[in-house]
């Protein structure tokens, strides 16, 4: 399997290649530039592997939540080299990547993940990892840090920068948090892997169906 996968969610830009059973990616941290910084990563990983776009399986890109023009930007870009090249497309949870990397983290199967989304609050799901793929157990949402309520009985490990950002969010889960790994942000790595499944489950997209999720201002895509 050939497939890219692209994302700029958040402050983290990274894009990675599966390429002939091997993964590798470029990450970086930027405050601002993700659209100069994305294409030229996708350029190096296909030289690197030494293949063309072309050669590509499928396009994967992280769809969300996360920051109104980082979503853009992945959603473009993939948009624009999937139709170029007639590829599917795959959209993956920014908040399910970040729960596949905590679980292989921390060895628990029950992640909360709360990435902060600014103006106060935070983006939010739970979800199971105990099948080696995410199960989202709620919804995803956007919502304060206070408003915070993971399903059932059971601790969760908390993962993401909405911990970081909202301590709140800690003190309030109190007991039913069992760690947290707060410095977490989506990466590209995570999105291909968890694509590798949905493509391999014929779950792949027409290259127009690369939309983002946004959870604020009533502006919502489910796939």
């Amino acid at each position: 399997m050939k497939l890219l996968a692209l994302d700029s969610a958040t402050e983290a830009c990274s894009a990675a290649l599966l390429h002939e059973g091997g993964l590798i990616e470029r990450y970086e941290l930027l405050g601002r530039g993700h659209a100069e910084r994305l294409l030229p990563m996708v350029d190096e990983l296909l030289m690197e592997a030494g293949i063309g776009l072309s050669a590509l399986d499928a396009i994967a890109f992280g769809r969300g939540p996360g920051s109104f023009t980082g979503l853009r930007i992945a959603a473009g870009i993939t948009q624009g080299l999937a139709a170029g090249a007639r590829l599917p497309v795959l959209p993956v949870s920014d908040l399910a990547a970040v729960a596949s990397a905590a679980a292989c983290l921390s060895g628990k199967d029950r992640i909360l993940v709360c990435m902060d989304a600014r103006m106060g609050q935070v983006y939010w799901a739970a979800f199971d990892c105990g099948s080696g793929q995410p199960l989202a157990l709620c919804e995803e949402a956007v919502a304060n840090p206070v408003e915070v309520v993971p399903p059932g009985g059971t601790t969760w490990f908390g993962a993401g920068h909405g911990f970081a950002a909202y301590p709140a969010l800690a003190t309030n889960l109190g007991a039913r948090l069992a760690g947290t790994a707060p410095e977490l942000l989506p990466r590209a790595s995570n999105i291909a892997r968890l694509a590798a499944v949905d493509f391999a489950a014929g779950r792949g997209l027409p290259a127009a169906q690369a939309l983002p999720v946004y959870l604020r201002n009533e502006v919502v895509h489910r796939r």
